[in-house]
């Protein structure tokens, strides 16, 4: 049996092929690909339901991204050893396939459609995060779903003051710009990243350039769909209208929507009720009898009410809660809440309120990564937690969403780059966020009171960070538009952007965009970053006035951490046979001592709860480790007696030969009742044999020369 494959080569700047295949693999998806650069491989495949289910007036989209263990030949660890539910990892890179599919589907187009990208093949220099949009986007345009695409996302970094488009992972680490970047032909849709401290001009460049690359990638898409011949789209209805009530609604309520909007209340519950109260009174006139639908009415008013508040920013350029375009909402800030926890912090922010805490926890408390693409540990976690109560709503809690997943991974990418290096930096840290109110960009709230909590713990970050959320109103007729600072969340609902924008003093450590529209230029984008600039520094201003750097010292109940680093050779010395050494330390210190060895060194953690504690550990492996040095003076002690001298351990595991002669300046003729077994003396380091490597000791070098006695005069 023979397939018929039909494949799209797409050359990239760097001289990397990327091929989509279609027409060999799950063929009785709508639509499948397979996308291939070097040894990655991705499956795509989309299926979506040829009707909506009643009552459904929204996409029921699902994009799940996993990665098959098999593709880097591993098995899973665990007791399943099977794949299970998506990591935090497949879950970010499910959310950067949403975020840019969601908005490309037709307004009214209602049926349930689920994406599903597995990585059947790993490369361990090519990231499939910058791979999986173009593989969905591939599969739905090779099919017959409504789609307004196609787009692509790369990653674009600059790595030694060049940007690269999709750089090899072994090349990543030395970037100062990373993002990935979502788009169409025709304009930017999505961005997110991290960069280190970059100045808005050179992240715009970043993404002018991905843009670029993106260009390519949607007209290869073309290409191959034409190729395939599935050009024509299925025609579907999923939406009943009623255009004469609709005029209705607009009529009553339009007016009244304007007036609650431009009201200025800057109360969430009471605008709310505001608008429930016109539409509740909208229904009271109706007619006992009528017959029109129920949800068609809720529909309806939602587009005038949103109508109505855009109107209200584009003409009177004031916003719901009466604040200025660019005015950031009353900001206040405590630390020190929580006297147990090793740092904590209150960031509010209008109606938005996180309470935050740090902990501080040993090489023990590293979380394990098991995956395809990565394995091994990381000591640094962020935690977003977002109650129902926060809303003021009674839901059931399920446990973590992948908003959840998404927001802390924001805010952990933001904070990440102002903390200290990792060899300044002994502990695992974990940042837990718990939103208590929320109305408007919970997770900046986040990046703002994780930084007070750092400073509050004692962790000496190279800067206070702080994150804004800025908005888009935009009339795309006209091209009236207007940029909001500090958004709520009913301008993130009704607005046209959601862009997130983190860092400190000098520059931006981390951003994520989404759009609702098409056609946004670079111009409003370069006002947007100037505009989140200014406000990220008024709220650094806010937050300055709280705490303005690190506290000197940790809280007296914060264990203490310190590395130490050793030359490789003294590894076993400080462990001992079977763990002797470095359990008595432990045993008699009671701190707890984990080694590794890395680079060629072994890297020592110590972790104590008191001063004291930890500096009993640290001497005693100060004093294994330590070199000895000839002409040094020594506290040593007698470990045995011999006729020709004693051996003293005058360092943590090293003896020295005491010969008789060294002992004292007078000639010894036994050891006899010298010295006794376990008694301390000083010695002084005379020698190192260089072939034997032994260590000649003296006592009689620290003991006044006796005088020498003149002859008698009968003598001479």
């Amino acid at each position: 049996m023979s397939y018929n494959a039909i494949n799209k080569t797409i050359r990239m700047a760097n001289g990397r092929d990327i091929t989509i295949e279609t027409g060999k693999l799950a063929k009785q998806a709508d639509g499948s690909v397979v996308v291939k650069c070097g040894n990655a491989m991705l499956l795509a495949t989309v299926v979506s339901n040829k009707e909506a289910r009643e009552g459904v007036d929204f996409l029921p989209l699902s994009v799940d991204y996993q990665e098959k263990f098999a593709s880097s030949g591993k098995i899973p660890g665990g007791f399943l050893k099977r794949e299970a539910r998506l990591s935090d990892y497949e879950v970010l890179i499910s959310r950067l396939v949403d975020r840019i599919l969601r908005p490309m589907f037709p307004d009214d187009y209602h049926a349930e459609t689920q994406v599903i990208i597995n990585l059947i093949s790993a490369d361990s220099e090519i990231l499939p995060d910058a791979l999986a949009a173009l593989a969905a986007s591939a599969a739905i345009s090779v099919s017959d779903i409504p789609f307004n695409g196609p787009i692509s996302e790369v990653r674009v970094a600059r790595i030694d003051g060049q940007f690269q488009i999709n750089p090899l992972l072994s090349d990543l680490g030395r970037a100062d710009i990373d993002l990935i970047v979502g788009g169409s032909a025709d304009s930017v849709a999505m961005v997110e990243g991290e960069m280190s401290e970059v100045s808005e001009e050179d992240m715009l460049e970043a993404i002018r350039v991905a843009h670029e690359a993106i260009k390519g990638q949607v007209q290869a898409q073309v290409e191959l769909a034409q190729e395939v011949g599935n050009t024509t789209k299925r025609t579907y209805s999923h939406e009943t209208n009623d255009l004469e009530l609709k005029e209705r609604i607009f009529k009553a309520v339009y007016e009244k929507a304007y007036a609650v909007a431009a009201s200025g209340n800057n109360v969430k519950a009471q605008r709310k009720d505001a608008f429930k109260a016109i539409k509740e009174e909208f229904v009271a006139s109706l007619p006992e009898d009528h017959t029109y639908d129920s949800a068609l009415i809720g529909k309806y008013f939602h587009d005038a009410e949103k109508e109505a508040v855009r109107d209200v920013v584009l003409k009177e350029r004031r916003r719901l809660d009466g604040r200025a375009l660019d005015e950031i909402r009353p900001i206040w800030s405590e630390v020190n809440y929580l006297p147990s926890a090793h740092g904590s912090a209150i960031f509010t922010r209008g109606e938005t309120q996180s309470l935050t805490t740090v902990t501080l926890g040993t090489k023990l408390d590293e979380q394990m990564i098991d995956g395809a693409m990565f394995s091994g540990y990381n000591k640094f976690m962020l935690h977003y937690n977002f109650p129902p109560f926060s809303t003021g709503e009674a839901k059931p809690m399920r446990g973590t969403g992948r908003r959840e997943v998404g927001h802390g991974n924001l805010a952990m990418r933001s904070l990440k780059k102002v903390l200290p290096p990792e060899d300044e930096n002994p502990y695992t840290i974990r940042i837990v966020s718990d939103i208590l109110e929320s109305n408007g960009s919970s997770s900046m709230a986040t990046v703002c009171a994780g930084t007070l909590a750092l400073m509050d713990a004692g962790i000496q970050i190279k800067a206070p960070v702080s994150g804004i959320a800025m908005g888009l109103i935009m009339d795309e007729e006209t091209g009236n538009f207007a940029v909001l600072s500090d958004i709520l969340g009913d301008e993130d609902h009704l607005g046209d952007m959601d862009f997130k924008v983190t860092g400190t003093s000098k520059g931006i450590t981390a951003c994520q965009m989404d759009i609702k529209v098409k056609g946004l230029s670079f111009e409003i984008l370069g006002q947007a970053l100037a505009q989140a600039k200014n406000g990220r520094l008024h709220i650094l201003g806010e937050m300055n006035k709280t705490i303005a750097q690190p506290n000197a010292d940790f809280k007296p109940h914060t264990p203490r951490s310190q590395n130490i680093i050793i030359d490789k050779e003294f590894i076993g010395a400080v462990i001992g046979p079977g763990g002797k050494v470095i359990q008595q330390i432990q045993r008699d210190s009671g701190a707890t001592i984990q080694i590794e060895e890395k680079n060629d060194k072994g890297y020592v953690n110590v972790f104590a709860t008191s001063q004291e504690s930890m500096q009993q550990a640290v001497s005693k492996i100060k004093a294994i480790v330590a070199v000895p040095e000839v002409g040094e003076v020594y506290t040593g002690k007698v470990k045995s007696i011999q006729p020709y001298g004693a051996f003293v351990e005058f360092m943590a595991g090293k003896d020295g030969l005491l010969h008789i002669s060294e002992v004292k300046w007078e000639r010894l003729e036994s050891m006899e009742g010298v010295l006794e077994l376990g008694e301390e003396i000083q010695v002084k380091l005379v020698d190192i044999d260089p072939k034997t490597g032994k260590y000649k000791l003296s006592r009689k070098a620290l003991l006044p020369k006796p005088e020498r006695k003149e002859a008698a005069p009968g003598n001479q």
